[in-house]
C-alpha cells in the first residue's frame, strides 16, 4: 500500500481536524463525504476537501468530526463482490492501516454512520462542489449552475443531496457550511505542504523548459502538452493538475485559456504555455510565452519584454504584512516612469501598457490542492505560507494581442520564494534555452519502419 501524500503525516491530519473541531465548537459535528468511485478506467482520486482532513484513498467514505465527543471517525464501505483491483491497492482492505495513516480515532463500516450522527443538532458539511481531478471550485460552480438551469436536467449536486438527507434523517437539525472554515485553513500552507508545492512547481518549470527546447514551426500545440505529461509521469506525479493551456498565434492566444491545443505552430508566432502537475494532491501554475522560431521579433520583445519587467517589479515588492492592493499600487508607481520612457512603436502598445498598470488581476489566485485554490489573501495583510500566482497580463485590443507571464510564489518571513523560478524568464535566456539540443519531440513519423 502506498502512503499518500508522502509529505503529510498522520500528526498533521490530526492537527487539521483539531482546528476544525475548535472552530465548530463542542456542540456540533462536521460531516465530509468522500469521492464516488471513478468512472470508466480512470484512477480513483479523492476530493481535495476529504484528502485535506484525512488522506484516505477510499471511494464512498465519510469522515465525521464529532465535537460532542471530541472524536474523529472514518466510515468506509465494504469491497463490493467482484470488484477488481486493477487500479491499484484498495486501502479499505486494511482498516488498521487506514487508521494509522490518517490518525483517526476509529475506522468503522459506513452502516454505522447513522448511529454516530444521532442526536446532532448542528451539522457542518461543505456546501460548495467538491474538487476532484482537473477541477477548481469556480469551474465546478459554473457547471452546476448551468445543469441546474437546464429544463431537461436540473440535476441535484452530491452536496445538495447529502444536505437533504441530513435534514430528513435528523429532524430539526441546523446545517451550516463547512467550506469557509476549510478555506481559511488552506490559504496558509504548512511546511509539509510547501514542500509538495515546491516539487510541483519544479516539475512545471521542467516541463516548460523542455517544451521551449522542442518548439519549432510545424509542430502542434498538443506536442508541447505531451512533453509536459511525460515529465510529470516520469517524475512520479499522477499527471497534469489541469488541462494544459498551449495556444499559439493571434487567434488562439487571444483566448488566454485556450486548451484544445489543436493548432499548428507557425513561424513568426508566439506560443503561450501554462501547465502544472498533480503531485500528491498539490499543483502549481506557470505561464511563459516564446517565439515558435526561437527568436523574439521586435514587437514581441517590446510587449513581452515590458510584461516581464512589470512581473519582476511585482516580485520585488511582494512581502509579508502588506496588503496585496498596496503591492499593486507600489508596482504601478515604479512602472509608470518606464511607460513614459519607452519609445513605443505603436500608440496602441503604449495604451495597452497604461491600461495594464490599472488592472487589479496581476496578483491572481491562490494555488495549492487546486490550481485555483480556495481562500482569500486580499482582505488581510499577506502572511508567510500563502501561495498564489503573480500573473501580469496585457491586452492590445486593436491587434487582438494577449501577452502574459506567470509564476507561483510563496510568501516568506522576509519576502517571497518564487517556486517556479527554474523556468527561463528573461527573453535572452528563453532564446538560449531554445537553442539547446532537446530530446523532444520524439520522431513519430516512423515507428518500427511503418508510417503513423
Amino acid at each position: 500500500m502506498r502512503d499518500r501524500p508522502v509529505g503529510i503525516t498522520a500528526e498533521e491530519y490530526v492537527a487539521r481536524r483539531r482546528r476544525v473541531l475548535d472552530e465548530i465548537g463542542p456542540g456540533a459535528v462536521a460531516l465530509l463525504q468522500g469521492a464516488p468511485p471513478a468512472q470508466g478506467f480512470k484512477l480513483f482520486r479523492q476530493t481535495n476537501e476529504f484528502q485535506y482532513l484525512c488522506g484516505a484513498q477510499v471511494p464512498l467514505a465519510y469522515l465525521l468530526l464529532d465535537g460532542r465527543r471530541s472524536a474523529c471517525t472514518l466510515f468506509i464501505p465494504g469491497l463490493p463482490a467482484g470488484q477488481t483491483k486493477g487500479a491499484g491497492p484498495v486501502e479499505r482492505d486494511d482498516p488498521a492501516r487506514l487508521g494509522e495513516l490518517s490518525g483517526v480515532d476509529a475506522v468503522l463500516p459506513v452502516e454505522r454512520l447513522a448511529e454516530h450522527l444521532r442526536g446532532a443538532s448542528v451539522v457542518y458539511t461543505p456546501h460548495c462542489p467538491a474538487q476532484g481531478e482537473h477541477a477548481s471550485r469556480d469551474e465546478l460552480t459554473r457547471r452546476e449552475r448551468a445543469m441546474a438551469a437546464d429544463p431537461w436536467d436540473g440535476s441535484v449536486t452530491r452536496e445538495a443531496h447529502l444536505i437533504g438527507l441530513i435534514r430528513t434523517r435528523l429532524q430539526g437539525v441546523e446545517i451550516r457550511d463547512l467550506c469557509p472554515i476549510l478555506d481559511a485553513m488552506r490559504i496558509v500552507k504548512s511546511p509539509a505542504e510547501l514542500k509538495l508545492c515546491r516539487r510541483a512547481a519544479k516539475l512545471s518549470a521542467v516541463a516548460v523548459s523542455q517544451a521551449m527546447g522542442a518548439t519549432k514551426p510545424g509542430l502542434t500545440e498538443g506536442a508541447l502538452e505531451a512533453i509536459a505529461h511525460y515529465v510529470y509521469h516520469a517524475a512520479g506525479a499522477r499527471g497534469a493538475g489541469y488541462r494544459a493551456i498551449v495556444p499559439s498565434g493571434v487567434e488562439h492566444c487571444w483566448d488566454g485559456h485556450y486548451f484544445a491545443n489543436d493548432g499548428e505552430m507557425r513561424d513568426g508566432d508566439l506560443v503561450l504555455m501554462d501547465t502544472a502537475p498533480d503531485y500528491e494532491y498539490y499543483t502549481s501554475d506557470i505561464g511563459r510565452m516564446w517565439p515558435v522560431n526561437g527568436v523574439y521579433a521586435p514587437w514581441q520583445r517590446e510587449l513581452y519584454g515590458f510584461v516581464v519587467e512589470y512581473h519582476k517589479a511585482l516580485l520585488r515588492l511582494i512581502r509579508p504584512s502588506v496588503m496585496a492592493e498596496r503591492v499593486l499600487a507600489e508596482t504601478r508607481e515604479k512602472m509608470t516612469p518606464v511607460v513614459h520612457a519607452t519609445a513605443w512603436s505603436k500608440p496602441q502598445y503604449e495604451a495597452a501598457a497604461r491600461a495594464m498598470l490599472e488592472f487589479r488581476g496581476h496578483l491572481s489566485h491562490p494555488v495549492g490542492m487546486s490550481v485555483h485554490d480556495d481562500g482569500d489573501y486580499w482582505s488581510c495583510p499577506l502572511r508567510p505560507g500563502t501561495v498564489f500566482t503573480v500573473d501580469p497580463q496585457m491586452w492590445v485590443h486593436e491587434d487582438r494581442l494577449y501577452i502574459r507571464v506567470e509564476d507561483t510564489v510563496a510568501v516568506t518571513d522576509t519576502g517571497i520564494e518564487v517556486l517556479t523560478a527554474d523556468a527561463p524568464l528573461e527573453l535572452d535566456d528563453v532564446e538560449a534555452t531554445m537553442r539547446e539540443p532537446s530530446q523532444f519531440p520524439l520522431d513519430l513519423r516512423a515507428w518500427k519502419g511503418r508510417r503513423l
